[in-house]
């Protein structure tokens, strides 16, 4: 393990890493790490069967409750499937944090195909490294409104409140006349858990919000490439999104006969969807003209899933999942009319590149491909190559096991916006809030979006790849392009 650790790339700062070996299932062995004394206990799933996997940790969780000194910290319990989580939960009471990897990964695949870039900003948020959730209490505030506090903080933004009179709950973007009382602490973004504090609430210049009428919520075809353990899981959350006459296409080796049996085991009635039609087809996603016999060029997304028949083998299942998105894009962008070079945003992520890996650039402006890769090094191939919207890995889980490690009040701030009700992420053009070429601060910015109960936490101009979460030097003003997007905090409209 200490060699492994060596190899990494990484800068600890400072951190030391302590190996020992043992099971956690041996009481004289969890002694040797003084899991007592312990800030936080992580336990992670295991490369194997998804029941074995949590069967395994649930021991594991019953271990660590019979320690006879008790725990200081909370456990967090990496578990592989959904239905799980209430059994190691009923064990493990108000000790246990559960983040179930297959269902974070599930909800992210279809946000992220719903809003492109939004994988990154869940790196950025999930990373440790620019800005992250942290929750803390300033009695200075206290019978101040939300209003003024969310502009009250240089270099932090406040996205919800923990109701001191409500049990310690979180309340996500709370309503502008919301008074901060006493024992209340603010959730806010920041860079880290030291770097900000309140100030002198900056004048603003609001104006009125551009009048663009919100297009309407139309029908989507999308389009899964293999069959999850979880994707009745996934069907359901799609159900509650898209609009009605929606189609979810469903392509993948398992038997059409055997489907529906498939999808009620796992609690989900097909006949019982109300905005999606399923569309069934038969085929090996690895073979050309299997799915040749798709119309790839027409589908809204395409969320390329990593088989549960492969889920036991990483390289396998990645593999598979690379070859399906090569396949698609190579087949798009036959069947596209094909542009000069010169006309393509291409993002060279070298020097020179064929016009195959041009083609499938193009055909990548045409349709959203969003690829579950498992392994971390397979998605950094995948990205260079620009042909694949975003990928989605297990990184992100691991991001999300170590912010609950952190503070395990986060969790319930991470359910709610994975979840389909409540508040979420959300990638608005510019013009929603603004008028070309208008000269604003982030912080005039953020005091407009108010008018429509949204949190503005980012940004990103139209020239540049990546957006800027938390931005610094809030009060200075800057020309704005209507071509910019914000990343801002809402409900669904």
């Amino acid at each position: 393990m200490e060699l492994d650790i060596a190899k990494m790339e990484f800068d600890f700062m400072g951190t030391s890493v302590i190996c020992r070996s043992g099971s956690p299932l041996i009481m004289a062995d969890l002694k040797k790490v003084s899991v007592s004394k312990a800030r936080a206990i992580i336990v992670l799933a295991e490369v194997e069967n998804a029941d074995q996997s949590d069967a395994r940790v649930l021991r594991v969780v019953l271990s660590l409750t019979g320690v006879k000194e008790g725990l200081r910290g909370h456990v967090v319990v990496e578990l592989s499937d959904l239905d799980n989580e209430q059994l190691v939960k009923l064990v493990g009471g108000d000790l246990v944090e559960t983040v179930v990897a297959h269902d974070v990964i599930g909800r992210l695949m279809i946000q992220c195909a719903r809003q492109p870039g939004l994988a990154q900003i869940w790196e950025d948020i999930l990373g440790f490294d620019n800005a992250e959730f942290y929750v803390k209490r300033w009695p200075q505030l206290n019978g101040k409104r939300f209003e003024e506090v969310l502009l009250s903080f240089l270099d932090a933004i406040p996205c919800g409140v923990k109701v001191a009179a409500d049990n310690g709950n979180i309340i996500l973007n709370p309503d502008d006349d919301y008074v901060m009382a006493e024992g209340d602490e603010l959730l806010v973004i920041a860079e880290d858990d030291d770097t900000y504090s309140p100030g002198q609430m900056p004048t603003i210049r609001k104006g009125s919000l551009p009048k663009v009428v919100s297009p309407p919520k139309l029908p989507e075809k999308i389009l899964f490439c293999g069959w999850r353990r979880d994707i009745d899981d996934m069907i359901l959350v799609l159900e509650a999104f898209l609009a009605q006459g929606s189609e979810l296409w469903m392509f993948s080796e398992v038997p059409v006969s055997e489907r529906e049996t498939k999808l009620m085991d796992g609690g989900m009635n097909p006949h019982m969807l109300v905005n999606i039609t399923l569309v069934h087809r038969e085929g090996n996603a690895v073979i050309r003209r299997h799915l040749e016999s798709l119309p790839l060029e027409t589908f809204d997304s395409i969320l390329i899933l990593a088989d549960e028949a492969l889920e036991d083998s990483v390289v396998n299942a990645d593999s598979r999942s690379l070859a399906t998105l090569l396949l698609i894009r190579d087949i798009q962008s036959k069947r596209m009319p094909y542009q000069a070079s010169k006309n393509l945003q291409v993002r060279h992520a070298g020097g020179s590149q064929s016009s195959w890996i041009r083609e499938m650039q193009q055909a990548s402006d045409q349709s959203i491909i969003i690829s579950e890769i498992l392994d971390s090094r397979t998605k950094n191939l995948v990205s260079v190559s620009k042909i694949s919207d975003y990928v989605l890995s297990n990184e992100l889980v691991s991001m999300a096991l170590a912010m609950v490690a952190e503070d395990k009040q986060i969790n319930r701030v991470l359910e709610e916006l994975f979840a389909e009700e409540g508040n979420e992420m959300y990638i608005r053009p510019g013009e929603m809030y603004l008028y070309d070429q208008e000269e604003l601060s982030f912080y005039d910015i953020m005091a407009r979006a108010r008018q429509r109960q949204e949190i503005v936490i980012g940004y990103r101009v139209a020239s540049q790849d990546r957006a800027i979460i938390n931005p610094p030097n809030k009060f200075a003003v800057q020309k704005w392009s209507s071509e910019d997007v914000f990343i801002v905090l809402a409900q669904e409209e």
